[in-house]
This record gives C-alpha cells, sequence and structure tokens, in this order.
C-alpha cells in the first residue's frame, strides 16, 4: 500500500488493516489502528509505521480510544518464511525475554548485528523495542483484567524491574500502571479475573471468522487427557492443557465469538473469549501466541477469500464460508507426533508416558509425553524416528524453523509419506501455502492453498485426515 491508501483506510476507518500497520499523528503524538473512531487527522500530518515498537521507538504513545497495541498480529510473518518472519514468529512466542537478542541470533542461524539490521530495515524496531512493545501489551492486560499485584505483574509481563515496568508503561501508555488499572471498564471479567479464577482474555481477530469448522476439527481430534470439548454445538468450550517454557497452563476457549457493534454494520473483525490458568505467570506471553496460532487468529481473510474466490472452483466454497481458517498447533512437536497416530492411540501414548498434572482438572490430567520420552519408550517405525529427530534437533519445528528444511528433514525419516509430512507443515509450521497432497493445487491458489485444503474438505471434496 502506498501512503494515499493508507490514509485512504484510516480515513474510512477500515478495520480490515488493523495490525497491517499503524499510524501516528505529529500534531498529538499518539500513534492509533487504522479503524480508529478519533477524527481523522490530515494527511500531512500522519505517519505510518509496520509495528507498534516502531511507533513507540519514533515517540509515540498508544490511543487510549482504539487501543492499537490490542489489534491482530500482521498475517505477513505468518506467510514470510524469510529471517525476518521467522525473526517476528519467535519474538511473539517470547524468545527474547528468555534467551535474548543472542539465543534469538542463534536460533535464526544468524549474528546479532544481522537480526537487529534486517528487523529494523524491515518493520522499523529492533528486536528489543519489538519484546517491549509485547512486554507492555501483556503487562496492559493484566493490569486491566486481573487482581494480580502490580509488582507481580511487572515480572510476569517479563520486565526485568519494577522501575523499568513503570518507566515503560508511561512512556507507552502516558499514565502510571495505578492509572492504567483504574481507567479498566468495570465487567464482570474484571470482578471475576482474581488470581485463583485465571486470566480472562479476548483473542482479537480480524474480519469473518469460522469458528465451527476450528471447533469441529479440535473436536474430531481431541486426544483424551489433554484435551476435551464440551457442550452443545455453535457453544462449545475447548479446554487442554498445554507445556510452556516456566511451568505448565490450562486454556479454555469458548466457541460463540464476540464482535464490535458498528453503526455500519461492517466485520471489522471480533475475538474468542478465553481463560489461563498458569502455573507461572511468565508464561501468559507465550501461551496467548500459541493459542493465536492454533486458531489462526492473525489471518487476513479478506486478502484468503479474495485470491481463492476468484477460482472457479473455490469460488461457491469460499461464499459458503467467508473466513475459513487454516488451524495451527499449541505445541509443534505435539502437533507432528499426532499425525502419525489416530486420537485414541494418541490417548493411550498420554496415558502410557505422558506427565500428569500436579493438580488435574476434570478429564484433564496430562500434558502430551515430550519427543526424548516417545523416543525411549516406542523407538521402532515412524512414530520412534520422527520422536528422535525431534528430541536431538534434526527436525526443528518451532515458530522460528525454516520451513523447507524442516520439510526436507522430515521426508528422510524412514515411514513419513508426502501426506504426512504435508500435515505436520500446514498444523505444526503453520504453513498457509501447503499444497494438498492428493489433489490439484494451482499456482492461482497460492499462498493460500493450505485454506483451499480447508475448503474442499470442509465441501467434503477431500477425505478429513
Amino acid at each position: 500500500m502506498d501512503e494515499d491508501s493508507r490514509y485512504e483506510a484510516v480515513r474510512s476507518r477500515d478495520g480490515r488493516f488493523d495490525g497491517e500497520f499503524f499510524f501516528a499523528v505529529a500534531t498529538t503524538g499518539i500513534y492509533c489502528r487504522p479503524s480508529c473512531p478519533a477524527m481523522t487527522p490530515r494527511q500531512c500530518n500522519v505517519r505510518y509505521f509496520a509495528t507498534a515498537a516502531a511507533a513507540q521507538g519514533a515517540g509515540f504513545r498508544a490511543c487510549r480510544r482504539c487501543r492499537p497495541d490490542a489489534v491482530p498480529g500482521s498475517a505477513a510473518w505468518n506467510v514470510r518464511a524469510d529471517v525476518v518472519g521467522r525473526a517476528m514468529r519467535l519474538i511473539g512466542d517470547g524468545v527474547i525475554d528468555r534467551e535474548g537478542v543472542g539465543g534469538l541470533a542463534v536460533r535464526l542461524g544468524y549474528s546479532a548485528r544481522q537480526v537487529q539490521r534486517q528487523l529494523t530495515a524491515e518493520v522499523g524496531a529492533g528486536p528489543v523495542a519489538l519484546a517491549r512493545a509485547q512486554r507492555a501489551h501483556t503487562a496492559r492486560v493484566l493490569l486491566q483484567t486481573t487482581g494480580l499485584p502490580v509488582t507481580q505483574i511487572a515480572f510476569a509481563a517479563g520486565f526485568a524491574s519494577v522501575r523499568q515496568f513503570n518507566d515503560t508503561i508511561r512512556e507507552v501508555y502516558a499514565a502510571t500502571p495505578s492509572e492504567l488499572r483504574a481507567a479498566a471498564p468495570r465487567t464482570r471479567h474484571r470482578r471475576a479475573a482474581v488470581p485463583t479464577a485465571g486470566i480472562p482474555l479476548r483473542l482479537a481477530h480480524r474480519g469473518p471468522y469460522q469458528v465451527g469448522p476450528v471447533f469441529d476439527l479440535l473436536q474430531r481430534e481431541a486426544v483424551p487427557g489433554v484435551e476435551e470439548v464440551s457442550g452443545a454445538a455453535g457453544a462449545r468450550t475447548y479446554r487442554r492443557t498445554l507445556r510452556l517454557p516456566y511451568g505448565t497452563g490450562i486454556v479454555a476457549v469458548d466457541e460463540r465469538p464476540g464482535a464490535p457493534r458498528t453503526a455500519s454494520g461492517a466485520h471489522p473483525g471480533g475475538w474468542l473469549e478465553a481463560r489461563l490458568h498458569l502455573t507461572d505467570p511468565r508464561d501468559l506471553t507465550t501461551a496467548v501466541q500459541r493459542l493465536r496460532r492454533l486458531f489462526d487468529l492473525d489471518a487476513d481473510p479478506y486478502a484468503v477469500d479474495d485470491r481463492l474466490g476468484a477460482d472457479p472452483r473455490l469460488a461457491p466454497l469460499v461464499a459458503a464460508r467467508p473466513g475459513l481458517r487454516s488451524p495451527g498447533a499449541a505445541d509443534p512437536e505435539e502437533a507432528a507426533l499426532r499425525a502419525l497416530l489416530e486420537p485414541a492411540a494418541a490417548g493411550e501414548l498420554v496415558r502410557r508416558y505422558g506427565k500428569a498434572l500436579d493438580a488435574p482438572c476434570g478429564t484433564l490430567t496430562h500434558l502430551f509425553p515430550e519427543p526424548a520420552v516417545v523416543a525411549g519408550a516406542e523407538p521402532e517405525g515412524p512414530l520412534g524416528a520422527l520422536a528422535a529427530a525431534l528430541a536431538d534437533g534434526t527436525v526443528r519445528l518451532d515458530p522460528g524453523a525454516d520451513r523447507d528444511e524442516a520439510h526436507r528433514a522430515l521426508l528422510a525419516l524412514p515411514g513419513l509419506d508426502a501426506a504426512a509430512v504435508a500435515a505436520i507443515r500446514t498444523r505444526a509450521l503453520g504453513d498457509p501455502d501447503v499444497a494438498p497432497p492428493c489433489a490439484a493445487a494451482p499456482d492461482s491458489w497460492r499462498p493460500w492453498r493450505s485454506y483451499a485444503l480447508h475448503h474442499l474438505r470442509a465441501a467434503k471434496e477431500l477425505e478429513i485426515r
């Protein structure tokens, strides 16, 4: 988009571009999302940024009306397979907070200086600034939705000290942490949000969202002990256990989506209601990002539907299900192992080798076994080969993994055919452009062939695997 196109999106308050870019107003010192309801500024006073971190780095503070830090992430980072896309996915997963810039660079196979240079050139901010913006957003969510003490929030959000936390919040939001908490709406979520009740979240998405097919898939694949889907269609709740860097978690996500009220009747997006129970609050950022990948919440349904809807075969399918998503995985290594197993067999694997939760919650009793445990217990066959490759790093499936390199490594393993590798690439690596292995996939579907596959499956034109 050129500047005139961006300004037209701002002038029309077009929610389709929320998270794709941010605009700042030189005369007010504030940056916003394109759909901000405030009075449209003059074009000569507007500046554009690829990320909230870049706007903050230029000295602008977040708008209190539109909360630009709460928008879905840019879909570009899921599509792009280059070092910048991989870096953005790793930063979103909290790698900077856990391993620093050096750890990020090692995972990407570049020097820290090269990573800094490429990110600054592409998105206007380096890895530290991007992580800082993410910490500020996490802190705001905790301040406004939980009753956690401010000191605990500071460290849970990833800040190294309370002073750093206070300074960042004042700089980004032009308010102290106490003022930010006091400004939160007194909703039922806020009243219920005590530490023992978990952390309530709204997982934002852009555009229409076909939530039913996602829950159908999760219900079909649910592994006993690790996952469950309860309730009637249209009002289901998905719950699962999570293995996280600092501890464990249990998440519940409701099927019934929320949506903002708009006078024009447009569909700028909405959210899924979720609640997280974490043994260590420092895992909040990582847990949220993994849920976003599982539910494909950072997708751009407008771009997907526009491309696939131009194909004569897919056009009626897209019209019937606008905003159909391509779900990813909450744990990529778990997803890879499960791609070789039926749910019942995966449940048996969990029963035998999964780690029991210290505090089981209903039918959720275990974490899915780690690859090293599976490799030691079931060393034979394709499952053992894949588990061993994941355990020793021969195959990497983390958010910063090189997808093509992982694809080649998977194909080299005994017993893994093209269909299994395609399933792993689609779900575990979150690749939006995996060709259906058993159907013709013209180049006109690119870069959204994974979504085409889901449309064909939803229409029962392909067998569900």
